[in-house]
């Protein structure tokens, strides 16, 4: 004759205690993702409420009733959902700061994604790679981005080539990288070179033309 086990209480509440730690943490993560959504949503309120006392009249034409203001506000939570609040609000800090007039979504995204020196223009930027002295790593750069999109230009490229011909390939790299920062990424600064305490004795005339000999066997030339 078969013999039917009662179940124990630690075997029939190991699974609800497995379900219910799992469902604690998606309680958790749910409740922090919508504590960093309520963030945006105050910061947006936040920057309309500035830019209605700075734009006064602007502010007014744009949004001349309560439901385009509340259309606008969702626009700009949407569009701006990769940058955390305070970004938001500093963006908008540099738009009052930079500018007498009402900016659109697309100058906020800029403006949010600037740091605090700003994503120049390309023509200006290409100006700043191709004149930045060497080590490129240590000027002070106006944006990662510039040196980033002079490092994947090539920096001998920029240097040997007409603007007519070297501004279009830098203007494309550069272009890329300003997409990814105005999606909320954050391009490293290069990193520096440190200066050697002990740069060494100089070499002479004659173990100069040996190093150079030497290169040149090494590189065929």
């Amino acid at each position: 004759m078969a013999i039917h086990k009662t179940p124990t209480t630690a075997q029939t509440s190991a699974p609800a205690t497995a379900q219910s730690a799992t469902y604690s943490q998606t309680q958790t993560g749910n409740a922090q993702d919508q504590e960093l959504l309520n963030e945006k949503k105050r910061a947006i309120n936040e920057v309309f409420a500035l830019f209605k006392l700075n734009y006064h009249n602007q502010f007014s034409a744009a949004f001349p009733d309560t439901e385009t203001l509340h259309h606008a506000k969702r626009l700009w939570l949407e569009a701006l959902a990769a940058f955390e609040a305070q970004d938001i609000m500093q963006g908008a800090k540099r738009a009052i700061l930079q500018s007498e007039y009402l900016p659109t979504v697309h100058k906020m995204l800029q403006l949010c994604a600037a740091g605090e020196s700003g994503l120049p223009e390309a023509r200006s930027a290409y100006r700043e790679a191709c004149n930045a002295p060497s080590p490129k790593t240590n000027h002070n750069w106006s944006h990662p981005a510039v040196y980033h999109a002079g490092r994947e230009s090539n920096w001998y490229f920029l240097s040997n080539n007409p603007e007519s011909i070297a501004y279009p390939v830098f203007a494309e790299h550069y272009r890329k990288l300003c997409a990814r920062v105005l999606e909320g990424e954050k391009l490293g600064a290069p990193e520096q070179l440190k200066l050697e305490e002990d740069p060494g004795t100089p070499l002479s005339k004659e173990e100069n033309a040996q190093k150079m000999a030497a290169l040149r066997a090494e590189l065929g030339i």
